[in-house]
């Protein structure tokens, strides 16, 4: 029984690198074409369907929990993407613009994130972890994409006013 628990949490870390990894890759990549609405807003839209989750009890966590899951992931984790992202015009199009410190952000976000995750674990249920920890991306997805939502905007009026 330990060692498949361990194989779990192993797994679990495994996942989480391989993803935070992904993520990172198809950022850089993201900034070489243009970006539209569709495409800044569906990754929350995507994100959303995990609430399903919590229809399964083993995912239940307290009401406090949740709110501070998420509200860390709104105060704390956001604000680094938020203020290292920005968009610019060029000709009709906007594009994100890839910031230098993109990279690094990310890595310590990733790496804050796994050494939570081994201190939390302690004291819950995997299921209940993982609950958690998706309410902290969400809260952290939302408040950076409004960002770039209004960013966007901002400049596609830019451009339609001046043309």
């Amino acid at each position: 029984m330990l060692q498949s628990f361990t194989l779990l949490q192993v797994s679990s870390v495994v996942m989480s690198l391989l993803a935070g990894t992904a993520l990172m890759i198809l950022r850089v990549r993201a900034a070489r074409r243009p970006t539209t609405l569709k495409k800044i807003i569906m990754p929350p839209i995507g994100m959303a369907t995990g609430f399903v989750m919590f229809a399964l009890p083993a995912m239940h966590i307290p009401w406090l929990w949740a709110i501070s899951a998420w509200g860390t992931g709104l105060l704390i984790f956001a604000f680094p993407l938020i203020v290292t992202t920005r968009m610019e015009r060029r000709e009709h199009d906007i594009y994100v613009i890839r910031s230098k410190a993109f990279i690094f952000i990310m890595v310590s976000l990733l790496l804050a994130r796994l050494t939570m995750h081994g201190m939390v674990e302690k004291y819950l249920s995997i299921a209940q972890t993982g609950a958690l920890f998706f309410l902290l991306a969400f809260g952290m997805i939302v408040p950076w994409r409004l960002a770039m939502i209004s960013e966007y905007v901002r400049l596609r009026n830019y451009t339609d006013s001046s043309a």
